[in-house]
């Protein structure tokens, strides 16, 4: 009884930390900048990931579906959809990380994998208004304006 009053009372605290975050962002961007571990080597490397293209990190492929950032008069936010593919030789391909990913919480959607991380830093170039409608359709299952509108 103690423990799933624990439990249930750890996992609202996750999530209550988790919607300002979610809540606040809602200016969509070209490109996420993450920044990737190499468990192995121990080199960090921070790279660019334009929206809707593949981008390599070591054996994994990176694309980012949409990249959002809060406005300026918010708590600064950035977040990016995420799809990660695992491309080791000599295996089938895996999906390792499909999500959002918050740059001021990276653990509460973490890409697990045994010799890479990947988190999101940050989002650049900002879509002028008339471009924003084409990010939406872009994305519409993963959350974006266009199925919150359908809802």
């Amino acid at each position: 009884m103690r423990r799933t009053a624990l439990v249930l009372l750890l996992a609202c605290g996750l999530l209550a930390a988790a919607a300002p975050a979610a809540a606040a962002v809602d200016r969509p961007y070209r490109i996420a900048i993450l920044q990737g571990l190499d468990k192995i080597t121990a080199r960090v490397s921070t790279f660019e990931a334009p929206v809707g293209e593949m981008v390599r990190f070591g054996t994994l492929e990176i694309v980012v579906r949409a990249c959002f950032e809060s406005p300026p008069v918010e708590p600064p936010e950035s977040a990016a959809f995420l799809e990660i593919d695992a491309v080791d030789p000599g295996r089938e391909r895996k999906r390792a990380f499909s999500g959002w990913m918050f740059a001021s919480s990276p653990s509460i959607s973490a890409l697990e994998h045994p010799v890479y991380d990947v988190w999101v830093l940050d989002c650049i170039e900002p879509l002028e208004a008339a471009e924003e409608g084409a990010e939406d359709a872009l994305a519409p299952e993963h959350g974006g304006k266009a199925a919150k509108a359908k809802e």
